[in-house]
């Protein structure tokens, strides 16, 4: 660049800066003038009639408290009777225990891990936890004995007899 063509855009700048410090500062005052007419304020009847309009429900502060109190009153209360559901609940559960016990057929195809059989019978609510049957398999060393087959297990047997059962 030359010098000319840099003191032109330079003096450019500046009667930029001028035109616009001069439009601030001379322009109008800022003030925006509506031309719509200014509404007053509704009244309070006013606004909960018309939120009631719109299927608002509208309670006072005070109506809330006394709302929200009378609720942790009931609470108070179902918890009570609740507490003494559960002791006579108790009673009649040790007498009579209803165990539900989960059987499945297991189809080991060639190509499973010890993992996707683990997977397996957690979906067939026969263990809690897949990776606790690979573990359990790693450690006696037969992640390697897997044989295809069918094989029926429950969830009253133990991982022992599973894994036992399934190598």
């Amino acid at each position: 660049m030359t010098a000319n063509s840099i003191r032109s855009f330079a003096s450019g700048l500046l009667l930029a800066a001028c035109l616009c410090g001069a439009v601030y500062f001379l322009g109008p005052s800022g003030e925006a003038k509506s031309t719509e007419e200014v509404q007053p304020i509704a009244s309070t009847d006013e606004l909960k009639a018309k939120l009631t309009e719109e299927g608002y429900v509208t309670i006072t502060t005070e109506e809330w408290s006394a709302t929200t109190d009378a609720l942790k009153a009931l609470q108070e209360i179902e918890d009570d009777s609740s507490a003494a559901e559960v002791e006579g609940e108790e009673n009649v559960a040790s007498i009579e225990k209803e165990v539900i016990i989960y059987r499945t057929i297991l189809t080991v195809t060639p190509g499973m891990t010890s993992i996707d059989v683990g997977e397996a019978l957690v979906r067939a609510n026969i263990i809690n936890k897949a990776i606790d049957f690979f573990n359990e398999v790693e450690k006696q060393g037969l992640a390697n004995e897997l044989k295809p087959g069918t094989f029926e297990v429950d969830s009253e047997m133990s991982l022992q007899e599973v894994i036992s059962i399934i190598f």
